[in-house]
């Protein structure tokens, strides 16, 4: 239920026709896992810039995201987009466990880049996604956290889908994570979310230390419903943090 890769219907190769974007495989002990690599506008600036690592939600691919982030790249930001293990392209299967190691090999490809401020991370996940950012935040350091749609943890609503909250191996217990975590934490959900409740995302904001919440007039898979004032606060969000200058 938690990770429904076999309804996805896989592309047998990466795009090609995406500009500039970089092919990753990065290595674990179950294999090689994809992420793809979207490099930041530079306008001329060859300074090493902040980078975005992104964690899907649970029934999406790496492949359905390259133009959503392309306003990021244009605000001087570079995009990681990660796949998780058993999806797409990628070897193993996926879990809290192989998640988690798959997200710290690519911060830690990351950081070992020239072209890369590791002192402005900038760790996003959708949904379940928020899951995965959270567990690299506890592992390594980051500048910023903005998780979208995300839950408390996965116990804390597993009976609205008929599962015993103690069946739940792969608990993602985001609220507690946010509690230790020390930098700015942007949270963003739906008024209307028919799958994870409004209530989560006000739960994980009283959880962070400085968090800011931006609700929505939306659903779950509808949000956010106008791109145009989400990246606007998006970068509002970015200034304050000064991650952009």
């Amino acid at each position: 239920m938690m990770f429904p890769r076999g309804l996805i219907e896989s592309p047998p190769d990466m795009k090609t026709d995406i500009p500039d974007l970089e092919k990753i495989w990065l290595n674990t002990s179950f294999g090689k896992t994809e992420a793809w690599f979207l490099p930041p506008v530079r306008n001329g600036d060859a300074a090493p810039a902040p980078v975005a690592i992104f964690a899907h939600g649970n029934a999406e691919l790496i492949d359905f995201w390259p133009e959503e982030f392309r306003p990021f790249t244009h605000l001087g930001i570079g995009v990681l987009l990660v796949e998780y293990p058993g999806y797409g392209r990628s070897a193993g299967t996926p879990s809290q466990d192989s998640i988690t190691e798959t997200f710290v090999a690519a911060y830690d490809h990351l950081s070992r880049r020239a072209d890369v401020d590791a002192s402005r991370m900038i760790l996003t996940g959708r949904s379940i996604g928020g899951g995965a950012v959270c567990q690299l935040a506890a592992k390594r350091p980051s500048a910023v956290l903005i998780l979208m749609s995300t839950f408390m943890s996965a116990r804390s609503f597993a009976t609205k889908y008929l599962a015993p909250g103690f069946l739940v191996r792969d608990s993602f217990d985001n609220q507690a994570i946010l509690r230790d975590y020390p930098n700015p934490v942007l949270i963003i959900h739906g008024k209307r979310d028919e799958m994870i409740p409004r209530t989560h995302g006000v739960a994980l904001c009283k959880a962070g230390k400085h968090c800011t919440m931006i609700t929505y007039d939306c659903g779950h898979n509808d949000c956010p419903p106008d791109q145009d004032i989400f990246w606007r606060d998006i970068e509002q969000f970015l200034r304050q943090a000064k991650i952009i200058r």
